[in-house]
């Protein structure tokens, strides 16, 4: 790969609705399997990404150092790749201008110019775009449905560790361990002694500045990210992002970084968005009485899963109020708080305010207000880019409600 390589994140249609992150994100910065789907393709191509295309509100958008979106003209030579594709992370691309994975395009080296009205809407693919050009073969996984994310969670986090083994060391001698798979302590983490890891089903990776309190058992395949707490009790099978909080029992959940589960209440096979918190007690159902597979809103309509254990996906900056409880398969929109005695519906719309449906609206100024008070916390000041994104996803709320 050309040291002066660029590489752009393409969402395409069906990335724009992976409910309820596409409202206030690019695909591209959602957490599958250890890492940000950006920061995958970051490691096996070796470039930076330099740009997004996404949804026109998402135009603002800005993160820890994700990249603008981009504008204008796509360089030949330019690297566009699908970011519902999830790179496997253990072994750089191939050479080649194409790279394949299940029959469809999962990236493509341009050979010329590329205007980038031409994917403005998303209906554009890949496939057409590297028509006649030979292709190589990438592992990894494509994601069709927000679900996937879930799927796929323990393939992933386990070939991931075992590719970022390089970033820790042995545990420390106060960590009990048992299994036959590797548990893997960054430097500058922090194990608080009564700390156990259970390899058994899979590898443990707790990354640098990560600090893992007294009386947690870590669970395999299981990733803690770069400046999280655990708090106490069990975390199994999860990805838990950067600069989380959580606490309690937890199994098979992604955490995309900066949100807080700090009390004790089940959440399993669920997806927390950004900036979210979970008031104490909040509940996931992840599994339904009868057993059967679970059906989840999507902005198409309910869809069947195919998934027997799923609990619920909430979206960036969304509020449950203590006691909470959350049905199996339920969507819980971008910027709503909700709190209440009684089970919440399988969908709450998104910057929805109260304690049942129908819901009031979470007002623009003093949902801002909350953000930017909550962002404070973790000494992240909310920019006038992200205000403005947040604004965008607010006006478009209605596109995301029954």
């Amino acid at each position: 790969m050309s040291a002066a390589s660029t590489m752009v994140l393409y969402d395409d249609t069906a990335a724009r609705m992976l409910e309820p992150f596409a409202l206030t994100r690019p695909l591209g910065e959602v957490r599958a399997g250890a890492d940000l789907i950006r920061e995958r393709w970051e490691r096996v191509t070796a470039v930076r990404a330099s740009g997004f295309i996404s949804a026109a509100h998402l135009a603002a958008f800005t993160e820890f150092g994700s990249p603008r979106a981009a504008t204008g003209v796509l360089a030949a030579g330019t690297l566009l790749v699908n970011a519902r594709f999830v790179p496997a992370i253990g072994a750089p691309l191939p050479a080649g201008n194409v790279w394949t994975s299940g029959g469809h395009i999962a990236a493509v080296r341009l050979t010329a110019p590329l205007d980038i009205a031409a994917l403005g809407d998303g209906s554009a693919t890949l496939d057409a775009i590297a028509a006649g050009h030979m292709s190589a073969s990438i592992d990894g996984w494509w994601l069709h449905h927000v679900w996937d994310l879930i799927r796929y969670l323990p393939a992933m986090l386990s070939a991931d560790i075992s590719a970022l083994a390089s970033e820790g060391d042995s545990p420390p001698a106060q960590m009990a361990v048992i299994g036959e798979h590797e548990a893997r302590i960054s430097r500058g983490a922090y194990i608080e002694p009564y700390v156990f890891a259970d390899t058994t089903a899979g590898p443990v990776l707790v990354r640098s500045g990560a600090r893992v309190c007294a009386f947690t058992r870590l669970v395999g395949p299981c990733v803690i990210g770069k400046h999280s707490i655990v708090g106490g009790g069990r975390i199994a099978a999860c990805s838990i992002g950067d600069y989380a909080r959580v606490h309690g029992e937890m199994s098979m959940t992604i955490v995309i970084g900066h949100a807080n589960k700090g009390h004790d209440g089940f959440v399993g096979h669920t997806v927390i968005g950004r900036w979210a918190n979970l008031g104490a007690g909040t509940i996931t159902s992840n599994l339904k009485n009868s057993y059967g597979t679970v059906s989840l809103w999507t902005p198409e309509g309910v869809t069947a899963t195919s998934l027997q254990f799923l609990g619920s996906m909430l979206g960036d900056h969304a509020k449950t109020g203590i006691g909470t409880r959350l049905t199996t398969g339920s969507v819980i929109g971008a910027g709503s708080n909700v709190f209440g005695s009684s089970m919440l519906p399988k969908f709450v719309p998104p910057f929805a305010w109260g304690d049942a449906p129908p819901y009031g609206t979470f007002e623009l100024a003093k949902f801002l207000e909350v953000a930017e008070r909550v962002m404070a916390r973790r000494e992240t000041p909310l920019s006038r880019d992200m205000r403005q994104t947040l604004s965008a996803a607010w006006e478009r709320r209605e596109l995301f409600t029954p």
